[in-house]
């Protein structure tokens, strides 16, 4: 364990920012902090860094106590969103001003400059202002302004916010083969975009008006979200949620969507703490929908599409089923490039990628066979 964070919180007058913040994050980690806006991640994170003080709680980083520490006794750094770069300074000083502070002697500051600057691909840049730089470039100079002082922990607030869609992709790809090539550096980064998140975080925390509501890697976020919250922030498209009613049939629990029935059995034990009409929440993926075609995998149902977007290789359908209940599926475009809009689809659900939550909390029902794993 590299940094652990014990019931962190932090009121701002009438706001509570963060709600007793539980976390550890491993050495030489990259953990990502997913979160929509307001929902603490910057807070947490200035927190971490000593910029802002906790009203209660601890942050320990291997052991040592930094809840009082200042700034520079902490042995983290910081990128902004915004990347606070020294306008009238050229790369070449941006990158070595905090070792200019620190009084190190010049020739280690250009042997340093020179290392980080190949690094980050910047040596090109070197004499040149920000102003005359790239977003990306720009970006990596920060980074780099950062990096040059060989913190402990890096963390990154939402760094790709101000760059195009293109150079987000790119620099995506870039952070991760940093973090590589870095070896012993934690990086924690917090982002609204669960694409980055899913992307890069070897696990992420969603934090959700300043609690951590779940700590998992991507793949069990998205395939095991603990509750709706989860479910409709990781993926994309988002999750379709239908709200479903339980009831007992003869054969054992029977959940009624307004569409088309589904089998109860998988969640069997689980739902037995749940009296018939019960309102549950049904989460179907996109991806879990498709065309009808006699390999009966789950609810059948009869739906019109609504809407068609086509992306390439695949296309985005919404469409609507039992008159009102709209929902999103997803098709490779040589299934979907016959059907237009107002075109009558017979569709089926895998039941196997089905979530089902408790309607009145939000909270994951697991099936049996989960519940009994974990």
């Amino acid at each position: 364990m590299d940094l652990a964070i014990r019931d962190l919180r932090k009121r701002f007058g009438a706001v509570e920012a963060l709600r007793g913040v539980e976390l550890t994050v491993e050495a030489a980690e990259f953990f990502a902090v997913l979160g929509p806006s307001g929902a603490g991640k910057t807070t947490l994170l200035r927190i971490i860094a000593g910029i802002e003080r906790a009203d209660q709680g601890r942050i320990l980083l291997g052991g040592r106590d930094l809840t009082e520490m200042p700034v520079r006794a902490r042995n983290t750094a910081m990128v902004f969103q915004t990347f606070a770069l020294y306008p009238h300074l050229s790369t070449f000083e941006n990158l070595a001003y905090p070792l200019r502070e620190a009084r190190v002697p010049a020739a280690e500051i250009r042997r340093r400059v020179g290392e980080i600057a190949e690094m980050l691909r910047l040596t090109h840049t070197l004499e040149r202002k920000p102003a005359t730089l790239s977003g990306g470039e720009q970006q990596r100079c920060a980074i780099g302004r950062a990096l040059i002082r060989r913190p402990r922990i890096l963390l990154l607030d939402e760094p790709l916010t101000n760059l195009d869609a293109k150079l987000r992709h790119d620099t995506r790809a870039e952070f991760k083969r940093l973090h590589r090539e870095l070896g012993s550096t934690t990086i924690i980064y917090a982002t609204p975009d669960q694409l980055e998140a899913l992307s890069m975080g070897r696990r992420i925390a969603v934090l959700r008006q300043g609690r951590i509501v779940q700590i998992s890697t991507p793949e069990r976020l998205y395939a095991e979200p603990g509750d709706d919250f989860v479910a409709s922030l990781v993926g994309d498209p988002p999750i379709n949620l239908v709200t479903a009613t339980l009831r007992q049939g003869s054969g054992g629990p029977l959940i009624d969507l307004p569409f088309a029935g589904l089998d109860a059995q998988p969640w069997q034990a689980a739902l037995g703490a749940f009296p018939p009409g019960t309102r549950l929440r049904v989460g179907i993926r996109p991806q879990a929908i498709w065309p009808r075609n006699g390999r009966r995998a789950g609810p059948a149902f009869a739906a019109r599409v609504f809407l068609t977007e086509p992306l390439g290789d695949v296309t985005i359908l919404d469409i609507v089923a039992a008159d009102s209940c709209r929902m999103k599926m997803v098709l490779p475009h040589e299934q979907a490039w016959r059907i237009g809009v107002n075109d009558a689809l017979d569709c089926e659900i895998d039941s196997e990628q089905i979530c089902l939550f408790a309607e009145a909390t939000g909270t994951a029902i697991r099936r049996d066979a989960a519940a009994a794993a974990g």
